[in-house]
Parts: C-alpha cells; sequence; structure tokens
C-alpha cells in the first residue's frame, strides 16, 4: 500500500494537471520500471520528484557529482518531449543528453539529421519546476517547437 506522505520533497500536492505532456512523462518512467515499484503510484507521486520550489532549489548544493537520479529525471523529461514529437509527427526523435562533473551541459532531440530541441543546461543537480503547471508549460512549448521544426524540414528528419 502507497502511502501519499512518502515522497520526495513537501512542495506540491497529490495534484495532476489535465495534461498529455504529463501523461507521457508518467508512461516513460513506467516504462522503465523492471522492479513494478511504481505500480500502485499515483501519476501525481511519480511526479513529485519534478517539483522544486525555489527554497528547495536553494538548499541543493551544486558541488559533486550530479545526482544520478536527478540525470534520469532529465533524461525521462526530455525523453517525453521526443515522444510526443514522435506521435505528432509520425518521425522517429531520439534523446542526447551530456553533462559534465559540474552540472552543465546540453541536450539534444533530434530526428534523423534535424536537430528538433537543443536546450543548454546549468545548476542540473537543481533540475526541476516550480509546479507541475510549470513542467506542462515548458514540455508542451518544447513539444510545439520540434513539431514545428519537423514540419517544415520533413525530409531531412527522415534521413
Amino acid at each position: 500500500m502507497t502511502n501519499d506522505n512518502n515522497h520526495i520533497n513537501d512542495t506540491v500536492r497529490n495534484e495532476v494537471v489535465d495534461s498529455n505532456f504529463l501523461e507521457v512523462i508518467v508512461q516513460q518512467i513506467r516504462s522503465q520500471d523492471i522492479y513494478n515499484t511504481y505500480r500502485n503510484w499515483s501519476d501525481g507521486l511519480i511526479l513529485r520528484p519534478y517539483i522544486v520550489s525555489k527554497k528547495k532549489k536553494r538548499e541543493i548544493s551544486v558541488e559533486g557529482e550530479v545526482d544520478p537520479l536527478t540525470i534520469g529525471r532529465i533524461i525521462t523529461f526530455y525523453r517525453a518531449v521526443a515522444a510526443c514529437i514522435e506521435n505528432e509527427t509520425g518521425l522517429l526523435a531520439q534523446v542526447i543528453v551530456d553533462l559534465n562533473h559540474e552540472g552543465f551541459g546540453w541536450v539534444l532531440v533530434f530526428s534523423g539529421h534535424l536537430l528538433l530541441v537543443v536546450k543548454s543546461l546549468r545548476d542540473a543537480h537543481r533540475f526541476g519546476f516550480e509546479s507541475l503547471e510549470k513542467i506542462t508549460e515548458e514540455g508542451e512549448n518544447l513539444v510545439q517547437k520540434g513539431i514545428d521544426l519537423a514540419r517544415l524540414f520533413p525530409e531531412v528528419g527522415r534521413l
């Protein structure tokens, strides 16, 4: 039995915004869950680690290596962006994340020879969003930009 009080931080209530993008993030997380850890978890509980208040971000040290769970959240977020672009355009989208030990780097979402999303990362240690609405807004903006590029240059995306 899952307890909704068992979570990473106290920055979000157990609510889920009606968002296709958030559903895709949850699908991405569950698809990688080989031990069925998240099988009985609510979507809100699964998304909680993505919600990090400004206060909580200030408390997270940027010294040392980026936590592997944080790297996983970054990769899953951008895989959700790629999946949404794929669903809309029919082009196969891939994700590359390159982070250095200080938490700086970049993310590429590409299809064929076409870069659909290019995003610089800073302070990856503190990756997160203020609310579910903010993660939805950011994700949907990236998806829309990727879709626009894919529709503008479909032949490059098929190479």
